[in-house]
């Protein structure tokens, strides 16, 4: 036997005879007489780019394995998948419900309690004078309105009080008079005088006692104008002080102001009225409830932040200035969103990607528009879905993996749909028509060196 000739035969044995006896001789449109399914194409274990439209062998050694066709010719999308229940077990495949709830997005942020600035009174004169006498001596002390703060003693005021009780009298003793004229005019300048008074703030009681003892009082008594706590305090004993002039600043506390900042992405969830939650770190357990007052119409360039006023009712005074509290807000976006668990998602960056269960083990990529990222690490869903569907939530990462691969498969055959699927291996040579002649391997030119 020529050496050609055994050769070839030696080859025919080597890719011929090592295919398992049951599929040699099945191709690619046949149907596997083991489980009666059409077989697609054959794929090797470890390599699924590595395909045949015959069984035999990978690079690596290992026989191929067939891949079939749907069951009844049903036609699914290239990047579909089906895997049996007990693979579904094994990868731990969890899924859920596309459903429809109430979507609240909830805004965390570091507060600083305040002054509410409309709860704020100065207390100063409107004449001038010498301070008698002290009856509240230090910032920080608490007040009550009508509560004493100190005498004053004014000339201006007392001049005044000599010419009310002057008016008074004239008053009094014109009451009688024929003349209708001298009445009026003597009421006009009671009028006159009493109104004097009023305008420097004397009280009314301090007018009808002036007026019931008939004397004039040479230190005149100045009372808070609200409950409060002393925030300033400039008065002294026997300081002269002039018209204007401030001696205290009285801060009523049964309400309070919280400065906080929220980032600029989160500003349109915000609004005027709405509610808004406090927590104390030193008062755990305890809840304040306020709302939101006033929205700062600019950004802070450093921080890209948004100021915030919130007030806070504070009648039991817990609430005090330059605290540190943790503010919370939430606002509702949409009463019947459609959502999702945000664990469902495979954000690649470009597109964002579900797994919906399509039944009997086979699962489909949708795209998918998202909204707002709700509470409860859920997602809030615009298109792509509808209530009902039902989405993978664990393990949809090897979904991605195996349906972009399997597309990329489909991909790749459909363009040879009309030609061989591979380059033709040495079991598809046809050398029947080959002829090689001993004058093929002539090697007598060939020479060796020793």
């Amino acid at each position: 036997m020529k050496p050609i000739v055994q050769t070839l035969i030696a080859v025919w044995f080597i890719f011929g005879a090592a295919l398992p006896p049951t599929l040699a001789g099945l191709k690619a449109g046949d149907v596997d007489p083991k489980n009666g399914k059409v077989i697609k194409y054959w794929v090797a274990p470890m390599d699924p780019t590595y395909i045949r439209k015959e069984p035999g062998k990978s690079p690596m050694g290992m026989d191929l394995v067939p891949v079939y066709q749907e069951k009844d010719g049903e036609k699914l999308p290239e990047s579909t998948i089906k895997i049996d229940p007990v693979t579904e077990q094994d990868m731990g495949v969890r899924t859920a419900t596309v459903k429809r709830m109430a979507l609240t997005k909830s805004i965390r942020a570091l507060g600083t309690v305040t002054y509410d600035e409309t709860r704020i009174y100065a207390v100063n004169l409107k004449f001038d004078g010498w301070i008698e006498k002290l009856y509240v001596n230090f910032v920080g002390e608490s007040v009550t309105r009508g509560q004493p703060l100190f005498d004053i003693y004014s000339p201006e005021l007392y001049t005044t009080q000599q010419e009310y009780l002057l008016a008074e009298s004239q008053a009094a003793s014109l009451a009688a008079s024929t003349y209708p004229s001298v009445r009026e005019n003597a009421d006009r300048l009671l009028q006159a005088a009493r109104q004097r008074l009023e305008y420097w703030d004397l009280e009314e009681k301090q007018i009808r006692q002036l007026k019931k003892k008939g004397t004039v009082k040479k230190n005149i008594t100045v009372y808070s104008p609200a409950t409060g706590v002393v925030i300033q305090k400039d008065a002294l004993a026997g300081h002269f002080v002039k018209a204007g002039m401030h001696q205290y600043e009285i801060a009523d506390l049964s309400r309070v102001w919280v400065d906080v900042e929220v980032y600029e992405y989160e500003l349109p969830f915000v609004k005027k009225e709405m509610p808004a939650g406090m927590e104390l770190s030193y008062l755990p357990g305890k809840h304040f409830a306020g709302t939101v007052l006033f929205i700062y119409p600019y950004l802070n360039p450093q921080t890209r932040t948004v100021k915030l006023r919130l007030a806070f009712n504070n009648p039991e005074g817990l609430l005090k200035p330059e605290m540190y509290a943790n503010v919370y807000l939430q606002s509702l976006i949409d009463p019947a969103a459609l959502v999702i668990p945000q664990e469902a998602v495979i954000d690649s960056g470009l597109r964002k990607v579900v797994f919906v269960a399509l039944g009997d083990g086979k699962y489909a990529p949708r795209k998918v528009t998202l909204g707002v990222e709700g509470e409860h690490n859920t997602f809030q869903v615009l298109d792509g879905l509808k209530e009902g569907d039902t989405i993978v939530t664990s393990a949809q990462f090897l979904f991605d993996s195996e349906s972009r691969l399997r597309e990329a498969i489909q991909k790749m055959l459909e363009p040879r749909s009309d030609k061989p699927l591979v380059q033709p291996s040495a079991g598809d040579l046809d050398m029947s028509k080959m002829k090689m002649d001993d004058s093929d391997l002539d090697m007598s030119n060939l020479k060796m060196d020793k």
